[in-house]
C-alpha cells in the first residue's frame, strides 16, 4: 500500500467526514417527540421488553406495598441463585464453570455421571484441526486478541463440513466445540502476538484433558505451566460469574438477533464477539485497571480518605485519568443497590491479595468501593443507588493472576460463550421471526437535482 499518496487521501477523507457530520445529525427533540427508547431503554433506564428467556434472570427490584423498589441485586441461572451455585462447588472443593455451562445449556444441574461425561466431551473438543495453529493463528497475529478470536471462529467454519446446518443437534455440537476451544484460541492468539510483536519466547502448550477450563487457561498461558490451587479456583469463579447475564445485554441480544436471521453458528458467535469487544461492554475491566494504575501513582497515601475522595472528584470533573467524567467499575444499567457478582467475588479477591502480597491494593479498592457512591451522590446529585459492578474487581484479579491486559476481555468471552450458546439454542427452538425493530424516518423530503445544476 506504499504507492498511495496518504497526504492527499487523508485530506479527501477529512472533507468527506465534514459532509458526513453535516448530514447525519438528528434533532435530539425528535427522540422525545416520537417516544423513542434510545438504547432500547426507557427514561428510567429500564430495558424495553423484547423477548422471553428461561436461561437466566437479573433481579434488581422487588414489589413492596404495590410499588417497585430497588433491592439487593440477584442473578439466577435457570432459576438457581448464582450465589448458591458458587457456594455449592466451593464447599465441595470442585471447579464450577463446567457445571454452570451444563446448567445453562440443558436447564438442569448435572448428576456426577453427567458432569464427568460433559467434561470428557469438552476435553475431546479441545483439539484444534491439524495445522490450524500454523495456518490461522500464527500467520497473522493481532494485538487485539478479540479480533484474533473472531478470525479463528470464522475460520473454523471452513473446517466444518456441515457448518450451515442449524438443526439443534448440530448447533449443540458446534457450541460445545466452541466452548471447549475458546480458551485455546485466545491463549494461542496471545502467544503468537507476544512472539511476533513483542519478541517474547513462543510457548504452545497442549491443553490437558484432566484439567478444568480455568486450570487449562493458566497451564497453556504460563511458560512453566504452573499455578496454585487458589489461582485456578478464583479464575474458575470469575468464569462462572461472567458466563451469563440475562438476555438483554448487548452481546447476548446480538446472539439472538443474528440467530433469528438463520445464520450459521460461527457467524453468530463472531458477531457476539464484536459486541463484547466494545469498551462499554466487555472491555470495561481494562478501563478499571488503567484507572487504578493512575490512582496508585497520583494518590500518595492510599489510606487517606480525603486524598482518595479528591481523586474521585477529579475523575468526575474530567480532570483525571481519561477525562471522561466516569469512575470506572461503579454503577450498572440494571443493578443499583449491589451487583451480586461483585459481592460474591470480593471475598475471593481478598484471599488472593493475601497470597500475592497485595493487600494494600485490595484495601485501596475497598476504600474506593465505599467512597465512590458518596462522591457520585454529592457531585452529580444522583440518588439512584450506585454500587461496584463485577468489572470493578475482575481486572484486579486478572492482574494478580499475571494475566496480560490483552486477555482481559477474551477471558470474559471464554466465559460468556456458554451463555451465548444457550441463547442461540433458545432462539432457534422458540422463535420463528427475524428480529426487526422499527426506525422512524425523519428526513426532510427534497427533489432530485440534476448533476449539472448542483
Amino acid at each position: 500500500m506504499s504507492h498511495y499518496d496518504y497526504t492527499n487521501i487523508n485530506k479527501r477523507i477529512t472533507e468527506l467526514t465534514g459532509i458526513c457530520k453535516k448530514n447525519y445529525n438528528i434533532n435530539p427533540e425528535l427522540y422525545n417527540k416520537y417516544e423513542v427508547k434510545r438504547g432500547l431503554r426507557d427514561i428510567n433506564g429500564k430495558g424495553v421488553l423484547a423477548g422471553l428467556t428461561d436461561i437466566s434472570e437479573v433481579r434488581s427490584t422487588e414489589i413492596v406495598d404495590g410499588k417497585e423498589v430497588p433491592c439487593v441485586g440477584k442473578l439466577f441461572y435457570r432459576g438457581i441463585d448464582v450465589e448458591e451455585i458458587v457456594s455449592g462447588f466451593i464447599n465441595e472443593q470442585r471447579f464450577g464453570f463446567e457445571e454452570s455451562a451444563y446448567l445453562l445449556l440443558f436447564g438442569e444441574l448435572p448428576t456426577k455421571e453427567q458432569l464427568d461425561d460433559f467434561m470428557s466431551l469438552l476435553a475431546d473438543f479441545r483439539r484444534l484441526p491439524s495445522t490450524f495453529v500454523r495456518d490461522i493463528i500464527m500467520k497473522s497475529p493481532s494485538e487485539d486478541i478479540m479480533n484474533a478470536l473472531s478470525r479463528s471462529v470464522l475460520s473454523l467454519y471452513s473446517y466444518d463440513n456441515i457448518a450451515n446446518d442449524i438443526s439443534i443437534d448440530n448447533v449443540l455440537r458446534q457450541c460445545l466445540q466452541l466452548i471447549a476451544l475458546f480458551p485455546v484460541l485466545a491463549v494461542y492468539s496471545y502467544q503468537a502476538y507476544s512472539y511476533y510483536k513483542n519478541g517474547e519466547s513462543l510457548y504452545i502448550h497442549r491443553p490437558q484433558p484432566e484439567l478444568s477450563t480455568a486450570e487449562n487457561i493458566l497451564y497453556t498461558l504460563r511458560p512453566d505451566s504452573k499455578y496454585t490451587e487458589l489461582e485456578a479456583r478464583i479464575l474458575d469463579v470469575a468464569l462462572v460469574l461472567h458466563a451469563e447475564h440475562g438476555g438483554g445485554n448487548n452481546s447476548t441480544f446480538t446472539t439472538h438477533v443474528v440467530t433469528s436471521s438463520g445464520s450459521d453458528t460461527y457467524s453468530v458467535i463472531a458477531a457476539s464477539l464484536g459486541s463484547l469487544k466494545g469498551p462499554k461492554h466487555g472491555g470495561a475491566n481494562i478501563k478499571v485497571s488503567q484507572m487504578f494504575e493512575e490512582m496508585k501513582r497520583v494518590v500518595k497515601d492510599w489510606g487517606d480518605e480525603e486524598e482518595v475522595k479528591n481523586y474521585l472528584k477529579a475523575l468526575l470533573h474530567k480532570e483525571a485519568f481519561d477525562k471522561s467524567g466516569l469512575i470506572y467499575g461503579m454503577g450498572h444499567a440494571v443493578y443499583s443497590i449491589s451487583d451480586p457478582r461483585a459481592e460474591i467475588f470480593k471475598g475471593f479477591v481478598e484471599q488472593l491479595s493475601k497470597e500475592k502480597g497485595r493487600e494494600d491494593e485490595f484495601k485501596l479498592y475497598s476504600l474506593v468501593e465505599r467512597l465512590a457512591p458518596m462522591v457520585i451522590a454529592e457531585e452529580r446529585r444522583i440518588y439512584k443507588g450506585v454500587s461496584a459492578n463485577v468489572d470493578f474487581y475482575s481486572g484486579f484479579v486478572y492482574s494478580m493472576l499475571d494475566l496480560p491486559l490483552e486477555l482481559y476481555t477474551p477471558i470474559f468471552a471464554i466465559a460468556r460463550i456458554a451463555g451465548w450458546s444457550a441463547h442461540r439454542i433458545e432462539e432457534l427452538i422458540n422463535a420463528n421471526k427475524i428480529i426487526r425493530p422499527a426506525y422512524k424516518a425523519v428526513a426532510t423530503y427534497k427533489d432530485y437535482v440534476k448533476l449539472a445544476e448542483r
